[in-house]
Order: structure tokens, then C-alpha cells, then sequence
């Protein structure tokens, strides 16, 4: 009985004791990395680091130190035609669009003296859906990347008209850069399981290309109100920057297609294989460009700036002696580097602007959207540009978008 009785006040001093003890709470909280992580394993990928031999990353190219080099945009000021601050296209394939938006933003203040900032993404949006719709149609046999040509601008306006910056930035989630790489995988794989599995169904291809491009850079609005004003994307095209896309030509030489008449342009980029491009003898072209200019006309131009020559150091694009001397800069050395692959159709800019040396050669002042003009302080009045020498242009630069009647003299020959 007496045992009974102690075990009866052991269970009772035991069950006293668990209801006074205090009960803890359970959280989640994200894992931070202690003194073995920070300390230790630091120190030994550290030392690891300076034990493994690496290979010196060198590339060839000119040395311009002894020129006199016009690579201060100060120098091009009373030359140069207003266009809008220089805008990253981040990291994306949209350097066309970048470029041809500027020079029609340059055009719309050419020619009723307004200031505007267009969307370029609201215009990639719509490329995009008209890439997958021809890849649909051609079942598959048709390009499909972040590339394209000037002339594509003027295309998808006629079609789909223009919004304002301010209006569709395709920057979502706080981004200040553009990144489509995501975005343009998944288009492109499902586009592939479209060919593999033969499911050419246009209306649901298209909304699905479109949901991607919504779930990552927004649905483009279809109406929007400009000082006080609605307007559609077609209206504000016709109505407000007042700009007719049929007033713009592409000039091009190139010597594998007949001069004086127009032609396709075939690279890549031009996906949907347009044929009207005007093309000239090089003397012409570059007797055009310098004429355009010097009356005040910017262009959008296009071609190669991956050259010895061109360094994001100086911002400056030659050609050197090495490479071919400035006498010996013609068609047929023209159209020898584009029909071998060292000229290829890199990279689209907008021209600005024009500097004449002392040697009575032409310098032209280059907006540009890619990473490679912003190697410099972001506070420079350079950052964001090039300088090309005119042999530059005139060796690597296939091709300009202009207004027509910067060559209407020239187009009268035209059959």
C-alpha cells in the first residue's frame, strides 16, 4: 500500500511539473551562413582561388595612342541633331529597335519640333508575335530570335501603331534593365515542341507567345491619354508624332546583289526576307551619307563592331593600316568581308551627329544602346557613345535607314 502511494505522488508531482513547463514556439527563419561558412570555407576557396593557374583572356587589337582622337561629344555639338538621352537595351537582341525608335523620335523633332520618348518595347512585343506567326505559317522553316533589321520598326508601326515610354517600358518587378533571355527561351521551346509534335494551330500559338511575353514584360496597353488627349496606337502615330512609315527607305551596298535596283537583304535578321532595299555603289552610299547629314538628317545604321579597330577603351572605331590601308577601302574589299563572315550584321546604332579632322576626313557621333559605349564613367558626356571614322563606316557599316528625301536625287535612278 505504501508503494502504491508513493508512485500515486510521483505521478502527481510529475504531471504538476508538465503543466508548469513552458511551452516553446516553432518559426521559420532563412538560413545565414555561420563561422564555418564565412571564416573557414572562405579562406579556403580563397587560397584555392590564388593556387589555380588562369589563362590571360587577351584580344587583339589597334593601338590608337597616337592619335588625335575626336572622342568628346563636345567636339560634334555644332553638328549634331537633337535625339533623346542615351537608353540601355539591357540584356537583349533589340539593338534594331533601339536605334530605329531614336532616329524616328530624331524625325518626329526634325519635323514638328516635338520631344517625344517612344516605347521600343511595345514595338519588340509585336515583332515578336509576327516572328512566331511566319514560324507557324512556314511551319517551322523561318527565324526566330531577338535579332531583326531597322525596317522592321516602320513595319509593326503600319501595323500595330506606337505608344509612348511612358506608357509600356517592359520593365516589370522593379528591373531597371532589360533581360529577355528567359522570356525568349521559353517562346523559342515552345515554338520547337510546336515543329516536333506538328501542331500548327495559328490563333493558339500566338496566345501563347503572347501570355509569355505578358507574364515578363507586361500587356501592352490599347489606349493611353497624351496631354489631356486619348489616343490609340494607331492615332498617336497618325495624329501626334504625325509620321508616315512609307517615308522611309533602307539604303544598303553591297556588291553580290545588282546596284540600282532593290533587293533582299540576306542575313538572318531579315526573317520575313523584305526586298526593299536600295542598293548603291559604295561611293554613292557613302556620297549620300555625308550629303544627309551635313543637311541635317540622322540615320539609323547597321553592320559590324566587332573589329581590331574598334575599342570600347576610347570609344573610337578605325581601320587599321594592318588591316587594309584607306586607299584600298572598296566595294569589292567591302563585299569580300561580308561574303567570308568577318563583316557580319553585329549591331544597329543611331548617327547623330559629325566632326571633320584636320585631314578633311568626316568622324560621326554614334548613339548607342549597348553595353559596349558604357565602359566609362556613367556621369561622362560619352558614356553611351561612339565615334566612327568615316573608313570605319565606309568598310563595316552595311546599311543606313533614312528619309527619303535625304536621297531623293538618288532614287530617281532607281527602275
Amino acid at each position: 500500500m505504501k508503494r502504491i502511494l508513493l508512485s500515486a505522488v510521483a505521478v502527481a508531482l510529475c504531471a504538476s511539473g508538465f503543466a508548469q513547463q513552458k511551452k516553446d514556439k516553432s518559426t521559420f527563419k532563412e538560413y545565414e551562413p555561420g563561422y564555418y561558412q564565412n571564416s573557414i570555407l572562405k579562406d579556403i576557396r580563397m587560397v584555392n582561388e590564388k593556387l589555380e593557374s588562369k589563362d590571360m583572356d587577351k584580344k587583339f587589337f589597334m593601338d590608337q595612342s597616337s592619335y588625335e582622337l575626336p572622342n568628346k561629344v563636345s567636339m560634334y555639338k555644332d553638328n549634331t541633331e537633337w535625339a533623346q538621352n542615351t537608353i540601355s537595351q539591357g540584356n537583349t537582341g533589340t539593338c534594331w529597335c533601339f536605334s530605329t525608335t531614336s532616329f524616328y523620335e530624331s524625325e518626329v523633332y526634325r519635323l514638328h519640333r516635338k520631344k517625344v520618348d517612344i516605347s521600343e518595347l511595345y514595338t519588340v512585343y509585336w515583332e515578336y508575335v509576327e516572328k512566331a506567326r511566319r514560324f507557324v505559317k512556314e511551319r517551322g522553316d523561318s527565324e526566330f530570335g531577338q535579332g531583326s533589321e531597322g525596317n522592321a520598326v516602320a513595319r509593326m508601326w503600319k501595323q500595330y501603331g506606337v505608344i509612348p515610354q511612358s506608357e509600356y517600358t517592359g520593365l516589370k518587378d522593379g528591373r531597371k534593365f532589360h533581360t529577355h533571355e528567359k522570356m525568349y527561351n521559353e517562346m523559342l521551346a515552345y515554338l520547337k515542341f510546336l515543329k516536333k509534335s506538328n501542331a500548327w494551330n495559328e490563333d493558339e500559338a500566338i496566345a501563347t507567345i503572347k501570355s509569355i511575353m505578358n507574364h515578363y514584360i507586361g500587356v501592352p496597353p490599347t489606349k493611353f491619354t497624351v496631354e489631356g488627349k486619348e489616343y490609340t496606337p494607331q492615332t498617336y502615330l497618325k495624329n501626334y508624332l504625325k509620321l508616315n512609315p512609307d517615308d522611309y527607305i533602307e539604303l544598303l551596298s553591297y556588291k553580290q546583289e545588282p546596284y540600282w535596283e532593290q533587293v533582299e537583304y540576306k542575313v538572318p535578321d531579315n526573317w520575313w526576307h523584305s526586298k526593299e532595299y536600295y542598293n548603291v555603289p559604295l561611293d554613292v552610299y557613302m556620297k549620300a551619307i555625308k550629303a544627309a547629314v551635313r543637311e541635317g538628317y540622322t540615320m539609323s545604321i547597321g553592320g559590324d563592331v566587332s573589329e581590331a579597330g574598334f575599342l570600347r577603351t576610347t570609344n573610337c572605331a578605325m581601320i587599321p593600316s594592318f588591316d587594309i590601308p584607306s586607299e584600298y577601302i572598296t566595294e569589292d574589299a567591302r563585299q569580300f568581308r561580308f561574303s567570308n563572315g568577318t563583316t557580319t550584321d553585329d549591331h544597329g546604332m543611331h548617327l547623330i551627329g559629325y566632326y571633320v579632322d584636320k585631314n578633311g576626313k568626316d568622324w560621326y557621333l554614334i548613339k548607342d544602346s549597348s553595353s559596349g559605349s558604357r565602359n566609362i564613367d556613367e556621369n561622362s558626356a560619352e558614356f553611351g557613345y561612339y565615334f566612327f571614322h568615316e573608313d570605319y563606316v565606309k568598310l563595316k557599316m552595311m546599311g543606313v535607314t533614312v528619309h527619303k528625301d535625304a536621297v531623293k536625287k538618288l532614287l530617281k535612278k532607281f527602275k
